[in-house]
């Protein structure tokens, strides 16, 4: 597409106003919802007084006008990455496109001598994860990955107990995460269902939870072993349909989604698929999804521990269950498990509040960690308040540090730089591999990266 910039000027006001003398210039590539909101409205709204937009960049010139009207800025927007860099020359690059595609835009800020923040997952293949590492390591400059679920009271609080070794050194683990009909079912509607797009969800979601075990753990991953198939969605079905807006079988579907109700959606996708001929609401039966939905690994750490992980894509309920084994204890936390907390709230609305982007910090409810030790008659129960807020409050958390808080202390390592983005993807890498050649896979057969015992304090802050 050819490139075009736009100068069309504004009449919206932020909520706050530049006040510091040289505010940071930050550029915008991708413009899906999380980028309109999460790295785009949010920053608008909430840091304007430390930060300007200084441009925004799509392939899809239609949503780089929504994406403006609805950040509220008066910056250019550009459909030429290349000729962005060249004209605007940001301090920032944001980067939040087609996660195959992170690679490309990643690589090319550094080596414009640009710092970069991508949203996660870093990429999806090994061989752009090096490249990322190379260009990074030549350029000086810094990658930051938005691991946001790391920055939640719930997380941080099982962290510090196992720095504090609460149930002694820690022998195994188990982790399964839910995700509902709802949520798991939408990734299948969009992009993410593509292998070549997203890398399955053992690299677009899994990423997260990989992330989250690596931290807590301490350690870094040295083989994986996999299983995994699709057997729900795709191609698992009698009958599909051009995409849910255009389907005879709307009242056989219980998966029917109607995005005409969204109007966000509306306005960001449909109206702007003339452009791009990307659909939103596209059919979950279409023979073209290659994903697994259903996901089952073991993980082996350099540090000894062992963690049985699992995925499901089509529970009746969103939440997750964690154990620590350790040797003078247990540790096990949940969140979301319907008979844990006899929660009231109904799934479709379950997975809209887990999505809620907004700064709404008031805490609502608490979060329940259990901690058990050997011989010991009873256990005791702690509980971490649990804030509103997209990701367990985690959100919010993350762009404070990054954008207000950056010189502050951070003793539990929350800050996440490229390696650590590159061993969360590592591993899921290694489970598709595992799963294609149906034998365990050595994390050293994706990565140069030498895999430690106890992580390597290589991330010594925020450098931009």
């Amino acid at each position: 597409m050819a490139a075009t910039t736009s100068m069309i000027p504004a009449a919206w006001n932020s909520t706050l106003k530049n006040t510091t003398p040289n505010p940071l210039r930050i550029a915008l590539v991708g413009t899906g919802i999380r980028g309109v909101n999460f790295w785009g409205k949010n920053l608008q709204e909430q840091y304007s007084d430390v930060l300007t937009f200084a441009a925004l960049c799509d392939i899809n010139p239609g949503r780089l006008e929504f994406a403006r009207n609805h950040i509220g800025v008066d910056c250019p927007v550009f459909t030429d990455f290349d000729r962005m860099l060249e004209e605007v020359k940001p301090d920032l690059l944001i980067v939040t496109t087609v996660d195959s595609t992170h690679h490309e835009f990643i690589i090319k800020g550094l080596k414009a001598g640009i710092n970069v923040i991508t949203e996660k997952p870093l990429t999806t293949e090994d061989w752009k994860c090096r490249e990322i590492l190379k260009a990074e390591k030549e350029s000086g400059k810094q990658v930051i990955v938005g691991f946001n679920y790391r920055w939640s009271p719930h997380a941080t609080r099982l962290k510090e107990l196992l720095e504090q070794k609460r149930v002694g050194d820690i022998s195994s683990v188990d982790f399964h995460w839910y995700l509902n009909v709802y949520h798991g079912a939408s990734y299948f509607r969009r992009w993410h269902g593509i292998m070549e797009r997203g890398g399955s969800l053992w690299v677009h979601k899994s990423t997260h939870h990989f992330d989250l075990l690596n931290w807590w753990l301490d350690s870094d991953p040295i083989e994986v072993s996999a299983y995994g198939a699709l057997e729900h969605y795709g191609a698992n079905h009698k009958f599909r349909g051009p995409n849910c807006r255009n389907c005879a079988y709307t009242d056989d579907c219980k998966f029917y989604y109607d995005i005409t109700k969204s109007n966000m959606y509306m306005k960001l996708y449909v109206e702007n698929e003339k452009y791009d001929g990307y659909i939103r609401d596209n059919c979950l039966w279409r023979s073209e999804i290659d994903i697994y939905d259903k996901m089952s690994a073991q993980i082996k750490y350099a540090n000894g521990v062992i963690v049985n992980y699992s995925l499901t894509t089509y529970s009746p309920y969103e939440g997750w269950r964690i154990a620590f084994n350790g040797m003078s204890g247990r540790i096990e936390s949940w969140q979301d498990i319907p008979w844990r907390k006899k929660e009231l709230t109904a799934q479709a609305q379950l997975h809209a509040a887990e999505m809620n982007q907004s700064d709404a910090q008031e805490f609502e409810d608490f979060e329940e960690i259990m901690i058990m030790d050997n011989f010991a008659e009873d256990y005791e129960m702690a509980r971490v308040d649990k804030p509103r807020g997209g990701h367990g409050g985690g959100d919010r958390r993350l762009q404070d540090r990054i954008f207000r808080n950056r010189e502050e202390a951070d003793p539990l390592k929350h800050s996440a730089g490229s390696r650590d983005g590159a061993m969360s993807i590592l591993i899921g890498i290694a489970a598709r591999k595992s799963i294609e050649m149906n034998r365990p896979v050595k994390i050293s057969e994706v990565t140069d990266l030498e895999p430690m015992a106890k992580r390597p304090a290589y991330f010594t802050g925020i450098n931009f």
